[in-house]
């Protein structure tokens, strides 16, 4: 009888173990990324009253007999299935659709989560509400990432300001109406030779910009145009003969080499760098058709400043400046594991590596086995109710069941006691 009541002692111990986890799973139903937990049973070490017998001389073996000695918990599992989404629309908000944590740290640790729920402090940190850096890449001055190097805390200022690059190459495409007729000044009526006008922008070293016309004109040489720069500014330096030529199919032959528009731009007195400008026309033609050369590309812009920016499945952060142009600023990152429910809690939404969780995978989102950043999004609790209050149930019962273990083991002790009466 004293074994049943210790056994009962440990049914009603360990079923309030599974009480606890049960309440804080339904506390934490709305938790932003929370795993809900459960908790499974084993039995202990049982008392052989008899061992085993083989059979022999005729006789069949027998079985052991043993009394158990009650139960103990086998294991507290965090279950890390897919929480809902929840759309928010803010551009911090981020959610890991598939496997993978964010990277979170505060200088000397490093912690892992699945609540995106982040915003910018005010010096453009990227920072979780209790203020740990969220970890990733931060682009170079061109907009290159490296994922390949040393993570660190993101930072992105609001305002910081992107400094102007001076052009230096212009891209022409299209046609060139290859019945385009060249000046006769001696016909009657004279005349006028066929041109095409394209417009192009240019900056220079401080920013400014420069808009020209460069005009192609049909001359008297058959599969021949000349260029040249119309309403360009004082500083500019003439093209020259710049002719461009055709073979007979229409595909480009030669053009006059170097084809580049040079010249140091002045403004009051306030020289820029010195300017050279390659025009590109190699993706030019001559078919019998309208002509349509435009200006397909050219580099360089003017001085602007970060005024917003939004951020990709793949956790790259991309700016939006004030002149127009946008270039990739960061790029957060997610880390994996091989054994994600070896990970240890540590409070608000965080977990630390343990030695059962593996080591941390780090990686861009989307390979690797880490999932996809949905932006705008924040991933919900994954406690299911219906599956808490049937557990609580069940719970309950057991530790009803242990209970009555024990008052039946006292009653008996109780008869036992009464036997000298």
């Amino acid at each position: 009888m004293m074994r049943s009541m210790f056994s009962g002692v440990s049914g009603l111990r360990n079923h309030q173990t599974r009480m606890d986890v049960i309440g804080n799973n339904i506390a934490n139903v709305n938790t932003i990324g929370y795993k809900r937990a459960r908790v499974t049973f084993q039995d202990m070490l049982s008392q052989n009253i008899r061992g085993a017998s083989s059979p022999q001389g005729g006789k069949g073996g027998t079985n052991p007999q043993q009394i158990g000695l009650g139960m103990t918990v086998n294991s507290i599992d965090i279950l890390h299935t897919q929480g809902s989404s929840e759309t928010t629309g803010k551009v911090t908000d981020m959610m890991v659709d598939g496997d993978g944590f964010f990277i979170l740290g505060d200088g000397d640790n490093t912690f892992y989560t699945r609540a995106g729920n982040f915003d910018f402090d005010s010096v453009g940190n990227l920072i979780s509400p209790s203020g740990l850096m969220v970890k990733g890449w931060m682009a170079d001055s061109s907009g290159n990432i490296d994922t390949t190097g040393a993570i660190s805390g993101i930072q992105i200022p609001k305002g910081q300001a992107i400094q102007p690059q001076a052009s230096t190459e212009a891209v022409f495409v299209g046609n060139l109406d290859a019945d385009g007729v060249p000046a006769d000044p001696l016909a009657s009526p004279p005349v006028a030779a066929t041109t095409w006008p394209s417009s192009i922008t240019v900056y220079d070293s401080l920013g400014r910009s420069w808009t020209m016309n460069v005009e192609f004109t049909k001359n008297t040489t058959a599969h021949q145009w000349d260029i040249s720069l119309t309403n360009a500014p004082a500083w500019v330096d003439a093209l020259g003969a710049a002719t461009v030529t055709f073979n007979p199919d229409g595909t480009l032959d030669t053009f006059t080499s170097p084809l580049q528009i040079t010249g140091t731009p002045t403004v009051g007195g306030n020289d820029a760098d010195p300017v050279t400008i390659d025009l590109d026309l190699n993706a030019l033609t001559q078919f019998a058709s309208e002509s349509n050369v435009e200006l397909n590309s050219q580099d360089g812009y003017s001085s602007g400043v970060l005024n917003g920016y939004s951020i990709d499945k793949t956790g790259i952060v991309t700016g939006r400046f004030s002149n127009g142009l946008t270039k990739q600023l960061a790029q957060v990152t997610l880390a994996n594991f091989n054994n994600p429910a070896g990970l240890m809690k540590v409070g608000e939404n965080n977990y630390v590596a343990s030695n059962n969780s593996g080591q941390a995978q780090i990686g861009t989102a989307g390979s690797g086995g880490r999932g996809d950043i949905s932006p705008g999004k924040i991933e919900m609790s994954n406690v299911d109710l219906s599956q808490e209050f049937t557990d609580m149930i069940v719970t309950q019962r057991g530790f009803q069941a242990n209970s009555r273990i024990i008052t039946v083991s006292d009653e008996m002790l109780q008869e036992l006691v009464n036997l000298k009466r």
